[in-house]
C-alpha cells in the first residue's frame, strides 16, 4: 500500500547536533552518579547498617553485572539515535503500548531522584554554613542550588558539559588523594585484601549491598539520552558508557576498599557505626591538612550539584523526546534558537522541584532521610524496573532485525541481564519496607513501588487511546527524529513503515 508522509508531523525537533564527544557526555553521566556522594556518603551508611565488610566486592560485582547489560544495550544504541532513551527503547523492541508505558515510568523516576537529590544539597550546604556561623533552613539553601541549576538548564548542552566536567575533575581529584593517602596508613595488620574477596558474596548481607550498590551507579545508564547530540553516535555512546562505567565501579571498590584498609577489616563496620557518612573524610583526616579536607566537604556539596545538574539535563531531554512525538504538550518539544537545548523541557523540571520541595518542607520532613534517602532509592528502582524492561526489548529489537551485531550482544548478553536485573527487582521490591528501614505496618513499603505500576499502566491505556483517537501521532511513536511520520493513503492512518510494531 502506498505512502505518504502525514502533514503535520509531530516529529518535528531536534537537539542540536554534533555538540558532545566522549569526554562530556562521561561527564554527564559521572556526574549523575555522584562518586563523591556515594563514597563519602553511601558507602559508609553500607557498611553500618548492613555489618557487612564485602562492600568493595559486591561494587565490582555490580559492575560486572551492567557490562553485561550494557553488552546490548550499546549494541542497539548504535542504531537508534535519539534522546528517548529507555523508553525509545522498550519501544522498538517492545511495542508503542509498553513503550509509553516505559516512558511515564522514566518520567516518575528520574524527577524523583533529581528532586531527591535537593535534599541532600539544602542539608549539606547548611551544615557548611552553620560552620561559619551562618545558620539557614535547608529548603532555602536548596532554593540557591535550584536557581543555579534553572539557569544551567536553559544553556548550551556544550556549556553544561564544561561546567560539569570542570567540578568532577576536583571531585574524583580529592577522592583518589583521600584513598591513596587511607593506602598508605593502614590499620594494624597492614594492608588486606579481606573485603575484596569473592566468597564474601555467599554472605546473605550481600544482597542487600547489591541493591543497594546498583543505586549508586544510576546515572551511567543515561549515555544514550544524548545521542542525538554527540559527533559519532555509533563510537561516542560505546565509549563513554564503558568509560564512565569502569570508572565508576573501578572508583567505589576502591575507596571502599581503602577504608577497610585504614580503619581495619574487623574494625570497619564500628567505626562506621560511629561516623556513619562521615567516615570517608575522619579515616582519612588525620594524615592531611585541615584545609584538604575541608575542601573534601566542599566537594560533596560540588558533587551534589553536579549531580542535580546532570539529572535536569535528562529529565528534560527526556521530556522533549516525549511532547515532540505528541505524548506530551508540544511546547516542551521545542529547542532554544540559539542553544539547541530542549527549553521548555527544561523550564518544565524547574517548574516542578520548587514545587516538591515547598511541600516537602511545609510538611516538616528531614531532607536527608525521607526527601534525598526515600526519594533515591524510589527513583532507583524505576530505573531498575527500565533496565529489567530494556533488556527484553533489546532481545526484541534485534530478533527482528540482527543488523549484523554478534550473537553475544543480540542474545546471549540481554537474555542474562534481563533474568538477573527481573531476579534483583522482585528481591528489592519484596524487601523495599527494610531498604528504607520503615516499619512493618506502613503502606508506603507497597504504596512507592505501586507508583511505577500505576505509571505503566497509565502509560498503556494512554497509548491506546492515541491509536484509537489520533492513529498519526500513535504511528510517530518512538520514530525520533530522524524518521518522517508514514501513514498510508486510508483513513486508518495505521502506518506500514514504521520500525516499531504495535
Amino acid at each position: 500500500m502506498p505512502t505518504r508522509a502525514a502533514p503535520h508531523s509531530p516529529v518535528t525537533q531536534a537537539l542540536a547536533r554534533n555538540r558532545l564527544g566522549v569526554p562530556a557526555v562521561t561527564a554527564f553521566v559521572l556526574a549523575a552518579a555522584a562518586p563523591l556522594t556515594v563514597v563519602a556518603g553511601s558507602a559508609g551508611t553500607g557498611f553500618a547498617v548492613t555489618g557487612f565488610v564485602g562492600v568493595p566486592v559486591v561494587y565490582l560485582t555490580v559492575g560486572v553485572l551492567l557490562a553485561v547489560f550494557s553488552a546490548g544495550y550499546v549494541a542497539m544504541a548504535r542504531h537508534v539515535r535519539q534522546a528517548g532513551g529507555f523508553y525509545a527503547y522498550v519501544t522498538l523492541g517492545l511495542g508503542r503500548v509498553p513503550g509509553v508505558g516505559a516512558a511515564l515510568v522514566t518520567q516518575l523516576g528520574y524527577n524523583c531522584l533529581q528532586i531527591s537529590l535537593y535534599g541532600a544539597f539544602g542539608a549539606v550546604a547548611a551544615d557548611l554554613a552553620a560552620t561559619r556561623g551562618w545558620y539557614l533552613p535547608w529548603w532555602l539553601c536548596a532554593a540557591a542550588g535550584w536557581i543555579l541549576v534553572a539557569v544551567l538548564g536553559l544553556r548550551s548542552v556544550r556549556v553544561n558539559g564544561r561546567v560539569l566536567a570542570t567540578l568532577l575533575l576536583l571531585e574524583l581529584a580529592v577522592v583518589v588523594v583521600f584513598d591513596i593517602v587511607m593506602l598508605a596508613h593502614p590499620a594494624a595488620g597492614g594492608v588486606t585484601l579481606t573485603a575484596l574477596s569473592p566468597a564474601r558474596l555467599a554472605d546473605p548481607a550481600a544482597v542487600a549491598i547489591l541493591v543497594g550498590g546498583l543505586a549508586g551507579f544510576v546515572g551511567y545508564e543515561a549515555t544514550v539520552v544524548f545521542a542525538e547530540e554527540v559527533r559519532d553516535p555509533r563510537r561516542t555512546v560505546a565509549l563513554a558508557t564503558y568509560l564512565a562505567l569502569g570508572l565508576i565501579a573501578g572508583l567505589y571498590a576502591l575507596s571502599t576498599w581503602a577504608m577497610t584498609v585504614a580503619a581495619g577489616p574487623a574494625d570497619v563496620v564500628a567505626a562506621a557505626r560511629a561516623h556513619d557518612a562521615d567516615l570517608f573524610f575522619v579515616l582519612a583526616a588525620p594524615h592531611l591538612p585541615a584545609a584538604l579536607v575541608d575542601l573534601g566537604r566542599l566537594l560533596l556539596l560540588t558533587s551534589l550539584f553536579a549531580a542535580l545538574l546532570a539529572f535536569h539535563n535528562m529529565v528534560a531531554r527526556y521530556a522533549f523526546s516525549l511532547a515532540r512525538e505528541g505524548l506530551l504538550p508540544a511546547v516542551l518539544g521545542r529547542t532554544g534558537r540559539l542553544t539547541g537545548a530542549p527549553v521548555y523541557g527544561s523550564l518544565l523540571q524547574s517548574g516542578l522541584a520548587p514545587t516538591a520541595l515547598g511541600t516537602f518542607a511545609g510538611a516538616g520532613l528531614d531532607p536527608i532521610r525521607h526527601v534525598f534517602f526515600t526519594g533515591g532509592v524510589t527513583g532507583g528502582l524505576g530505573v531498575l524496573v527500565l533496565m529489567a524492561a530494556t533488556s527484553f526489548a533489546v532481545l526484541g529489537y534485534f530478533a527482528r532485525d540482527r543488523r549484523g551485531e554478534p550473537a553475544w550482544r543480540r542474545v546471549t548478553a540481554p537474555a542474562v541481564a534481563a533474568v538477573t536485573l527481573t531476579a534483583v527487582l522482585v528481591v528489592t521490591v519484596a524487601g523495599f519496607g527494610a531498604l528504607l528501614d520503615l516499619p512493618g505496618d506502613s503502606p508506603l513499603r507497597w504504596l512507592l513501588p505501586a507508583g511505577y505500576a500505576v505509571a505503566a499502566v497509565a502509560g498503556a491505556g494512554w497509548a491506546l487511546i492515541l491509536r484509537a483517537t489520533r492513529p498519526r501521532v500513535y504511528a510517530a511513536i518512538g520514530l525520533g527524529p530522524d524518521s518522517v511520520t508514514a501513514v498510508p493513503a486510508t483513513p486508518s492512518g495505521v502506518s506500514r513503515s514504521s520500525p516499531v510494531h504495535a
